[in-house]
């Protein structure tokens, strides 16, 4: 089966964890080794049997060489760049989600099918959906993996949702009441938006499910649904132009606009340890406590203080005194504090520094690229001190800023490096010094991460300041 990955989203209500060019999928929350969008991959390659090409995911372009990268760190480095599907702007999950089905049908029908059985061509037609910021305890993988596949025996004619079975009243989540039993899951009676504490306390009390936002269905079929139920989607993307597409198509839900319409809708229950991670009252919930119900990442003394959950950046001392509910969040250029059950607020302040172009919003202060990445160490009116770290057989593009000149010191490894089309190395303890206007790249022809201090000197010292000549990922 194919799998569509959904990996667009900024996760505003996890800053300042989670910021717009690296959001919650993207991160290795302390308790990890892998990211939720990895660990989203990985389980979607053992439903393609380990096939790479069975894997579509929909991002943006912000997003797109972080999920080269990871897929890289996972060890397949000859992932179908592809299959990697950009959204122009986001849309919501529907044009999403058809992008995605659009891709798996063009290639269907671009191969040659007369060697395939009906079944295998039936296969080839069933496809899951599922977003890459979920969390799946690893203990019910094998359970996940097993009734995502049951799933296929009704997809030729349901288009099916996955329903978590609650383990409490939840306000954050979408409920769906199943309605008649079928040879897997059931028919659904119908979706119900975010109820008050009240409401679903009394939706789990008749059997409501969580709506997990996971889907699985007929290529096929979700055309035909889209057609009838969503045409102005379906006429859309009748063009060949992503960009015309995404400006004309309607920012709509995959829920909004056929699940809630189709009848031919059914909900297969998933019974396993989950979570959207949507908030960190969800990231609360989740992890273990300790005796007093406290999550505490980093060094600390509490006193007579219980519930809170405590993330510091590098492992800052941090001691909390006859407080309890307490949400601390600490990154290096940020701090957030909040009770517990607030968390959700926490999108207002995420909105209310993007309108003032704040770039806490966007911006950690270690920025990931292609390449590498680069941690802002000091920065002042007419300087900028970065850490730059360029991965084995990585380089930079070759560009020039007309407003400032950098220093290069080595500290790790051996840098190649091109000035104005003069080639030369630079080694550890060594420096070199880029004036304003030449053209120049940064290389690490080595097997080990280059280690490069960068101090910039000049008037403008913004990202924007740069002209590409040349780049290994095309951009601009």
């Amino acid at each position: 089966m194919k799998s569509i990955i959904l990996a667009g989203g900024v996760g505003s209500r996890l800053w300042p964890l989670s910021r717009e060019y690296y959001p919650k999928q993207f991160i290795k929350f302390k308790s990890f080794d892998k990211s939720l969008f990895q660990m989203t991959f990985e389980r979607c390659l053992k439903l393609s049997n380990n096939n790479l090409d069975d894997i579509y995911i929909i991002t943006n372009e912000m997003h797109k060489f972080l999920v080269l990268g990871q897929i890289e760190e996972l060890g397949y480095s000859d992932f179908n760049e592809d299959n990697i599907l950009v959204e122009p702007l986001g849309k919501n999950t529907l044009p999403a989600v058809y992008y995605g089905i659009k891709a798996i049908k063009n290639r269907n029908n671009s191969k040659n099918n007369s060697e395939n059985s009906e079944n295998n061509e039936s296969n080839n037609n069933i496809v899951g959906v599922f977003p890459s910021d979920h969390l799946i305890d690893k203990n019910d993988e094998e359970l996940f993996i097993n009734t995502i596949m049951e799933g296929k025996r009704i997809a030729k004619n349901y288009l099916i949702t996955f329903g978590i079975n609650p383990n409490k009243p939840h306000t954050g989540y979408g409920y769906i009441k199943p309605s008649k039993e079928l040879e897997v899951g059931y028919t659904v009676d119908e979706f119900k938006e975010k109820p008050d504490l009240e409401t679903a306390e009394n939706y789990i009390n008749s059997g409501y499910l969580w709506n997990s936002g996971m889907f699985l269905f007929n290529a096929d079929l979700f055309e035909e649904e889209v057609k009838k139920h969503s045409p102005d989607v379906y006429k859309a993307f009748k063009s060949d132009d992503i960009k015309k597409i995404y400006a004309n198509v309607p920012d709509i839900s995959i829920d909004y606009g056929i699940m809630e319409k189709s009848d031919n809708v059914a909900v297969i229950p998933l019974n396993i340890k989950w979570n959207d991670l949507g908030s960190f009252d969800a990231f609360y919930d989740e992890f273990k406590k300790d005796k007093d119900g406290n999550i505490i990442y980093g060094e600390n003394l509490l006193i007579n203080s219980k519930n809170n959950l405590i993330n510091t950046y590098d492992n800052k001392f941090t001691s909390l005194i006859d407080v309890n509910d307490l949400i601390v969040i600490d990154t290096k250029d940020a701090l957030m504090i909040c009770k517990k059950g607030s968390s959700q607020k926490i999108k207002e302040v995420f909105n209310t520094l993007k309108t003032k172009n704040d770039e806490r919003v966007l911006y950690h202060k270690t920025v990931y690229r292609p390449w590498g990445s680069y941690t802002i160490l000091d920065e002042g009116r007419f300087y900028k001190i970065k850490r730059i770290t360029v991965l084995p057989g990585k380089k930079l593009s070759y560009q020039l800023h007309h407003h400032r000149s950098e220093h290069w010191i080595v500290v790790k490894g051996m840098a190649k490096v091109v000035v104005d089309g003069k080639e030369y190395f630079v080694r550890n303890g060594e420096s070199t010094f880029v004036k304003s206007g030449l053209k120049h790249r940064l290389e690490n022809p080595g097997k080990i991460p280059l280690e490069v201090i960068e101090a910039q000197i000049g008037e403008y010292l913004e990202e924007d300041d740069i002209i590409r000549f040349n780049d290994d990922w095309g951009r601009k």
